[in-house]
């Protein structure tokens, strides 16, 4: 009987809140390494599908999870991560890896120096050495670069051999060519080429302008500017709370 009542409430919710509107279940969080309840109250769940103790979403899940498939020893790393967020993978990589760097961009302040706990690096002009670096870690960045190219080619330059750079960025155009959104006008503030657009930006409360609309020759644009060979890893596990759209996890190696 018991069953019975379980399986006419999950048809009652199928039916009263059609299209994914709301999604619950137990599995294993590869960021905060629990066994946890994901859930989501909307059916768009690259922002919402949470995790119920460290509030990670499906792409900051599927990148942790890739670092560990690709990289077992990466606690003995030198990391740096543009602009991390507070929650998920960030915080695991930050309380794990042996030497970490953080970084935001700030416009006002010398690039290498510090502002609290983050150095100033601007990803097109980085102060890093040559071949420092065993990995990068960029989530939701490279959409806001104006010139991306020589941003990949920094990472390049600062990469190890054998190195990465792991990443997530929206590949909004899928098949179709890349598009230019937005460039830096005069001012230094974007010029939209395309409808304006804007995300959450941590260190300026106006946003960061979304600068490209990247399609998957985003693959053969790394390699032309900057010679390293990407792999591109679509996840969809529901038992790690890693299904949502636009959450392809990309590896670029220094050879």
């Amino acid at each position: 009987m018991e069953e019975f009542v379980k399986k006419i409430k999950s048809i009652a919710l199928d039916y009263l809140l059609p299209d994914g509107f709301y999604y619950s279940l137990t599995g294993y969080c590869p960021c905060c390494d629990k066994e946890v309840k994901f859930q989501s109250y909307n059916s768009y769940l690259r922002n919402s599908f949470l995790c119920s103790n460290c509030s990670s979403i499906p792409r900051e899940r599927a990148l942790m999870f890739v670092i560990e498939r690709y990289f077992s020893n990466w606690r003995n790393f030198y990391v740096h991560e543009s602009s991390p967020s507070e929650r998920g993978a960030s915080i695991k990589l930050k309380r794990n890896v042996n030497k970490y760097v953080a970084s935001q961009y700030f416009t006002d302040k010398p690039l290498g120096s510090y502002v609290n706990d983050c150095q100033n690096q601007d990803l097109e002009n980085q102060t890093f050495d040559d071949e420092s670096l065993d990995l990068v870690v960029t989530q939701d960045v490279m959409e806001h670069l104006y010139d991306p190219g020589k941003a990949f080619a920094e990472i390049a330059r600062t990469l190890k051999k054998g190195g990465a750079h792991v990443f997530t960025v929206p590949i909004i155009n899928r098949h179709k060519p890349t598009e230019i959104w937005a460039v830096k006008g005069e001012d230094n503030n974007p010029v939209f080429l395309k409808t304006p657009e804007w995300h959450e930006n941590p260190v300026d409360l106006k946003g960061s302008p979304v600068t490209m609309h990247w399609g998957f020759d985003i693959v053969d644009f790394i390699k032309e500017k900057s010679g390293l060979n990407t792999t591109i890893e679509y996840l969809d596990m529901l038992e790690y709370g890693i299904r949502a759209e636009l959450i392809e996890v990309f590896i670029s190696i220094k050879e």
